[in-house]
């Protein structure tokens, strides 16, 4: 965004009216963006088109404006911001100014997380997402043909092989493998959808494999071979590149594996897993 860049923005609104939308007031009429707003969309454009990486500081303030051709209080606005999006992490008294930080999975799940709370949803909701988001998933991963994820998912499997004998690891490990999995096919949106509801699908693993363990030990034991020969068997369908197969596979296995592991709780209560 050059100086003119910020000021033609200004001015389309001022000659067209509401060519582009900025947002509405109470009313119902649309407003154009803050000067500031402009300023942080600029930004965050530097941002996700890799002009400015993770770690880096944003330009000296000095070579902000000149280049933005904006006042002081409009960038700190548009930085504030960026801020307020853990775009950015502002250090109070330092001459090194605005650092970007990318967020991660997490920044996207904690609000997530929050909303399904407020709306009062339950574990039967997040499980139904789930099986929604992973079967499509696995046949998008069969389709791909790209033997380096392949191997991953393998990894994956192999890490999970290694936590039987302790149940808590497997439930991690477990939650861990179904998250790999969504991330490998490729679908962005489908990898945030998954990441979203990772926490809670974790918690509740690792509840259900404490009672069970509590219950029947020797049961558990028997539940996690069975889900390790269910993963190798996803596995091998995905790396022959069985997109169809491998989604129906998995459809079934989630309906058998979501029964045990919600069995009496598919009322309970997302915030009474979170809190």
């Amino acid at each position: 965004m050059t100086h003119s860049d910020v000021r033609e923005s200004g001015g389309a609104w001022r000659a067209g009216g509401a060519r582009r939308s900025g947002g509405a007031d109470s009313t119902g009429v649309v407003r154009p963006p803050k000067t500031g707003e402009l300023v942080a969309r600029r930004l965050r454009r530097m941002i996700v088109e890799g002009e400015l990486s993770d770690g880096d500081f944003l330009p000296h303030e000095a070579e902000l404006l000149e280049q933005f051709g904006v006042s002081r209080p409009t960038l700190r606005e548009g930085v504030r911001v960026l801020e307020a999006e853990g775009l950015v992490e502002l250090r109070r008294g330092s001459r090194t100014g605005a650092r970007v930080t990318a967020p991660g999975p997490e920044a996207v799940a904690r609000p997530a997380g929050l909303q399904l709370q407020l709306g009062g949803a339950t574990l039967a909701d997040v499980y139904v997402a789930r099986g929604s988001i992973e079967p499509p998933a696995a046949r998008l991963l069969a389709l791909t043909g790209d033997e380096e994820r392949y191997d991953a998912l393998r990894a994956a499997l192999e890490h999970e092989r290694g936590n039987l004998g302790d149940p808590d690891r497997f439930a991690v490990g477990s939650a861990q493998f179904h998250l790999r999995l969504v991330e490998l096919s490729g679908n962005q949106t489908l990898a945030v959808m998954a990441g979203m509801i990772h926490e809670i699908i974790l918690r509740q693993s690792r509840l259900a494999v404490r009672e069970r363990e509590e219950r029947a030990p020797s049961i558990g034991q028997v539940h996690h071979e069975k889900a390790l020969r269910s993963y190798e068997k996803l596995v091998s369908l995905v790396r022959s590149g069985q997109g169809e197969a491998a989604e129906g596979f998995w459809r079934r296995h989630l309906e058998v594996a979501d029964e045990l592991v919600l069995a009496g709780r598919e009322a309970t209560r997302v915030v009474d897993i979170l809190d």
